[in-house]
């Protein structure tokens, strides 16, 4: 008899945690909207914007009331593709995140009017899909990679007030002095022969000739912006979907330095006034130099310093490992209140 009151009450408890778990799960996987149509998550927002009302493409994972975080990727005009990376991470960990096509990117609309890639334009955008997802400053973390950290960066110097806490990855404060670290440290990396092969295409713009890229992708680009030997499908998509007019119009014809309207964009003196938590992220073989990263993290009132020994530009790929566990320490940190 004991033995049977004791397997029954086995059985129960091992039901209990099952009804438990599968509530969970079912509370977290939780995608439908208002016409009761399942999606995965999927949303398309509309943007008002000084040239009409258009839609960006989002995609929402998870529900979790404390922890929203929206992931803005690079370039300009990059997509969500090469972010896919946190989508094991941050659902083992039960954030609530979404991934997020900025206007002009591959799957949200794609208007022509030039006047609409501007920083300022972009920043009010980021501040209507926050409206949109439910987010404020209880629970909404920006994580920003690159072009990504730039519009992070503008984002909270203008809407902190609605955010909890701000994650720059790879990008620096300054664009002429990131221009500067390409061209006086990272440039002298390269054979010289080579280099000087690149800086002759660079001077005639001959940027369209394919042979810039072919010099470009092995002697900077594997070095420097993503160190895997293959690539992540999600890289590689991302890159066949860039729309190359915003990106050049913005950041100039490549990675290897900037000279678009972004070339002369610096808000290192004014990080002081961005007094959330803050994680500045930077890597040994970056496009941006790590020790102006960790200086960022100290500008910042609130800052905290994230190194990658192994990684690049995309050190969310090529130094995964330390990227990730540094992140969700961060966000696990700050929200419990221990930044």
């Amino acid at each position: 008899m004991r033995y049977l009151y004791i397997s029954i009450l086995t059985l129960l408890t091992i039901s209990c945690k099952n009804d438990s778990k599968s509530s969970v799960l079912s509370d977290y996987f939780t995608y439908q909207q208002n016409d009761n149509v399942e999606s995965a998550g999927v949303k398309m927002i509309p943007i008002k914007t000084p040239a009409g009302e258009f839609k960006v493409w989002t995609k929402r994972f998870g529900n979790n009331p404390k922890i929203k975080v929206l992931l803005l990727h690079g370039g300009p005009a990059m997509t969500h593709e090469y972010m896919e990376c946190f989508e094991t991470f941050f659902q083992r960990e039960g954030f609530e995140f979404y991934e997020y096509d900025q206007l002009g990117s591959y799957y949200s609309d794609q208007p022509k009017d030039s006047s609409l890639w501007t920083t300022k334009r972009f920043v009010e955008e980021v501040e209507q899909v926050r409206k949109a997802i439910g987010a404020d400053s209880t629970n909404f973390y920006v994580l920003g990679n690159s072009w990504g950290g730039i519009l992070a960066m503008e984002y909270a110097l203008k809407y902190q007030k609605n955010m909890k806490g701000l994650l720059v990855a790879n990008m620096m404060a300054s664009a002429p002095e990131y221009g500067k670290y390409a061209d006086q440290v990272l440039s002298k990396q390269i054979k010289p022969d080579i280099l000087n092969e690149i800086r002759a295409l660079e001077a005639k713009k001959d940027f369209n000739n394919p042979r810039y890229m072919e010099l470009l992708i092995p002697n900077y680009y594997q070095k420097h912006l993503c160190r895997l030997k293959e690539w992540p499908d999600g890289l590689n998509r991302a890159s066949k979907h860039i729309n190359n007019e915003i990106y050049t119009l913005m950041q100039g014809p490549s990675e290897f330095g900037i000279s678009g309207r972004l070339a002369k964009w610096d808000v290192k003196d004014r990080l002081h006034e961005i007094i959330i938590p803050t994680l500045m992220i930077g890597a040994k073989y970056d496009t941006m130099d790590p020790k102006a990263m960790e200086e960022q993290s100290k500008l910042v009132k609130k800052g905290r310093y994230l190194y990658c020994p192994n990684g690049s530009h995309l050190a969310m790929w090529d130094d995964q490992k330390v990227f990730m566990e540094g992140v969700i320490r961060f966000i696990n940190d700050v929200n419990s209140e221990k930044h």
